[in-house]
């Protein structure tokens, strides 16, 4: 999609042929509609007992990951490219993955149960705790302003309120969306590249990229693969300390060092008015989002093989 928007970026821009904004629109209210469709309460119910699991992944993802980039920032403050320090907060400020989070816990042989309510429940708080953090982190940087009231108003319009209603929904239509997983899985992914096409067009159209380095983007990869494993580390130690069972670190880890890239695409269209910023400030997010894949399934891959090993020792 990237190099898409980069060879034709007049097709995807705000004045262009197609109508992108209104599409993406009303696509990303359906993706969290179908998201509650598929969410079940009797699921969400079986984790809830785990408080102080939920804490740790909840405070990871929501405190330690915006309080270390701000430190970082603070480190390391030059005022070239605040734009990427702002995707880079962005990426701090974002909720867990749902889908993923929930596929590495089970591949590590962690409590999925509660992997499920923490990645949901995360999603949900998202909708306040994500502007909120932006919100904050703009006041105190020259580099955007936001409306903070109205964004979170559009955010509960556009993915609290269908989420309630596929919820609600769940009883009657829940099993027919869980049949037609892949094909609502692949509207979500049509989706996301609509939103990550028409961001860069913008970007590209306006020329937003200009004074950007390739060495200076590999840079930015190398601090979101550290940001990952100083996270994914001090769950670790965290969770040791607190004596979680090997279920509960699992789950801990996995779920509070992932960062959702359709949650943050979507809420990119709400928190960011100034189309032009957008493909920027995605961009670390876009590369976070690929690197923990990677590094989060030879991880999980890892510890189910340890896991194996020790079972045939026995």
């Amino acid at each position: 999609m990237i190099l898409l928007a980069y060879a034709w970026p007049a097709i995807g821009a705000e004045d262009g042929p197609l109508p992108l904004e209104e599409i993406t629109t009303w696509g990303v209210s359906l993706i969290f509609f179908f998201y509650g469709l598929r969410l079940s309460p009797t699921k969400l119910k079986a984790g809830l007992s785990d408080w102080r699991l939920h804490l740790v992944v909840q405070l990871s993802t929501f405190l330690l990951f915006p309080l270390l980039v701000y430190v970082a920032h603070l480190l390391w403050p030059g005022s070239e490219h605040q734009l990427l320090w702002l995707g880079v907060f962005y990426v701090a400020a974002l909720p867990s993955t749902v889908s993923s989070s929930v596929v590495m816990v089970s591949i590590a042989g962690g409590n999925i149960p509660s992997a499920i309510f923490n990645a949901s429940i995360s999603s949900l708080i998202g909708v306040f705790m994500t502007p909120l953090w932006m919100g904050l982190y703009m006041s105190t940087s020259s580099t955007a302003e936001m409306n903070l009231g109205s964004i979170i108003l559009k955010l509960m319009v556009q993915v609290l309120l269908p989420v309630t209603l596929g919820v609600l929904l769940h009883k009657r239509f829940g099993a027919f969306a869980e049949k037609q997983k892949s094909r609502l899985r692949l509207f979500d992914q049509t989706i996301i590249l609509l939103i990550v096409y028409s961001s860069f067009c913008e970007s590209f159209a306006r020329q937003m990229f200009q004074g950007f380095s390739a060495g200076q983007l590999l840079l930015l990869g190398l601090a979101m693969v550290v940001l990952f494993f100083l996270v994914f580390g001090l769950i670790h130690v965290l969770s040791s300390f607190l004596g979680f069972s090997r279920e509960n670190r699992i789950t801990a880890i996995f779920c509070g060092s992932k960062k959702s890239l359709v949650h943050g695409t979507v809420m990119s269209k709400v928190i960011f008015p100034d189309v032009n910023i957008v493909g920027i400030v995605l961009l670390p997010l876009m590369l976070y989002h690929a690197l923990q894949l990677i590094a989060a399934s030879v991880l999980a891959q890892q510890m189910a093989q340890k896991e194996n090993s020790e079972r045939n020792d026995e």
